[in-house]
């Protein structure tokens, strides 16, 4: 793949990856070429698996779905190392059974969903749900609003980095984060557990963006955090170079 990270702009490719579900499907497919490790055909669940997994729950699971299972499903470095995408034989209905539940949070505070109304979209919304107290749950929350760009949201939060920092944002450091990176296409959608966690996610509170620059990815949450993934050592000094202040995983100073 000589070459490709020059071909591969991520402004351009989440542009098209919000037009619908080939395209968010390919923006995976060309993301995970340049920034981990190639899909292919053991990343994802065979139709045997997806169709148990309907036999089971009674009910046709959306044409994304199936989709992006079949595509990333295995592939627990891309979905599942903070939190959890759920195995098709995990797949599950809540208390309610109102929403068919897909992700876990990694303390099984947050759940994300799909309503069992909207199971009849190809490529339906996404709601979430805050459990704190794991005995009050809050009402479901729209998170995205098809399961496709969720799939994107995930790979893009889940997947690791050798080279990473974080650290709290302030005014100065978002005036310079949007002055110097190109804000991503991604539809705004809540910060899961609300800058108040363990409180539930205030609709008025702003989203979480994401942001790209050369070799770099960064997820700004409702600007109080901030997290960068980058493909080089060097590109991630050149944020903290033109975002000082205190990144916790900077080494220290002499």
């Amino acid at each position: 793949m000589s070459g490709v990270p020059d071909r591969f702009d991520i402004a351009l490719e989440m542009v098209a990856a919000c037009r619908g579900r080939r395209e968010a499907w390919d923006f995976l497919r060309r993301f995970t070429e340049v920034w981990a490790t190639c899909l292919d055909e053991s990343s994802g669940c065979d139709d045997q698996e997806l169709t148990a997994a309907e036999r089971r729950l009674g009910l046709t699971l959306p044409a994304a779905v199936r989709e992006g299972y079949a595509l990333l499903g295995r592939r627990d470095d891309l979905t599942s190392n903070q939190d959890t995408l759920l195995r098709p034989d995990q797949l599950q209905f809540d208390g309610t059974g109102q929403v068919l539940v897909f992700r876990v949070e990694n303390q099984a505070v947050a759940y994300w969903g799909i309503a069992a109304e909207d199971l009849r979209l190809d490529d339906p919304p996404v709601v979430f749900q805050l459990n704190a107290s794991r005995s009050a749950p809050q009402p479901w929350r729209r998170f995205l609003d098809r399961f496709s760009l969720a799939c994107v949201e995930m790979v893009l939060a889940e997947h690791r980095s050798d080279h990473h920092d974080n650290r709290a944002s302030d005014q100065t450091t978002l005036e310079l984060l949007e002055r110097h990176y190109t804000r991503l296409a991604m539809p705004d959608y809540p910060l899961w557990a609300g800058t108040d966690y363990p409180m539930p996610a205030d609709p008025e509170e702003p989203p979480v963006r994401w942001f790209a620059g050369r070799d770099v990815l960064i997820r700004d949450d409702s600007r109080q955090w901030m997290w960068v993934a980058a493909r080089t050592p060097e590109a991630l000094q050149a944020v903290r170079h033109a975002m000082p202040g205190d990144w916790l995983m900077a080494p220290p100073t002499v």
